[in-house]
C-alpha cells in the first residue's frame, strides 16, 4: 500500500466550533485533538497536517468529573534548580480561565514539532465570544 501525500495546496480544511459550556473537559479536548490532528478524514496521514481548525468557546465552564476540581495539579518547571510549581485546578482556572482546557488539548496532540504547528490549529476562548465568525465555522454537537 502506499504512503499517501497531500499538498497543503490542495488540502480543503474547515472551521469547528465546540462549545464546552457542561460538557467534560476531556471529552471536548479528545474531539478536538481528533478533528485538529485530521483523524477523522479517510486521507489521514500521522506524519502530516491535514486536520481542520477548531474554535472552543465557553472553555471556562467545562465540567470535571469527582473532585478533580479540587485535586488535579499542573505542573511547570521555572527553568532554575528546585524550580518545579504547582497549582491545582480552581487557582489556574481563576487566574487564566482558558488554560486547563489548553493544557488538555496539548497533552492529546503529538509531541514535538508537529504538535506545536497543530496546537496552532486550537483557539479556546472562556467566553462565547470568538473573532472567527467569518469562517463560519460548524457547531459541533458532543
Amino acid at each position: 500500500m502506499d504512503t499517501v501525500f497531500v499538498k497543503p495546496a490542495k488540502l480543503e480544511r474547515k472551521w469547528f466550533v465546540i462549545d464546552a459550556e457542561g460538557k467534560v473537559l476531556g471529552r471536548v479536548a479528545a474531539r478536538a485533538a481528533s478533528i485538529v490532528r485530521g483523524k477523522e478524514k479517510a486521507i489521514f496521514a500521522p506524519h502530516q497536517e491535514m486536520g481542520d481548525f477548531v474554535v472552543i468557546i465557553n472553555a471556562d465552564k467545562a465540567a470535571l468529573t469527582g473532585r478533580k476540581s479540587v485535586q488535579k495539579l499542573y505542573y511547570h518547571h521555572t527553568g532554575y534548580v528546585g524550580g518545579l510549581k504547582t497549582v491545582n485546578f480552581e487557582k489556574l482556572s481563576a487566574r487564566h480561565p482558558a488554560a486547563p482546557m489548553e493544557n488538555a488539548v496539548r497533552g492529546m496532540l503529538p509531541k514535538g514539532p508537529l504538535g506545536r504547528k497543530l496546537f496552532k490549529n486550537v483557539k479556546v476562548y472562556a467566553g462565547a465570544k470568538h473573532p472567527h465568525a467569518a469562517q463560519n465555522p460548524q457547531l459541533i454537537n458532543l
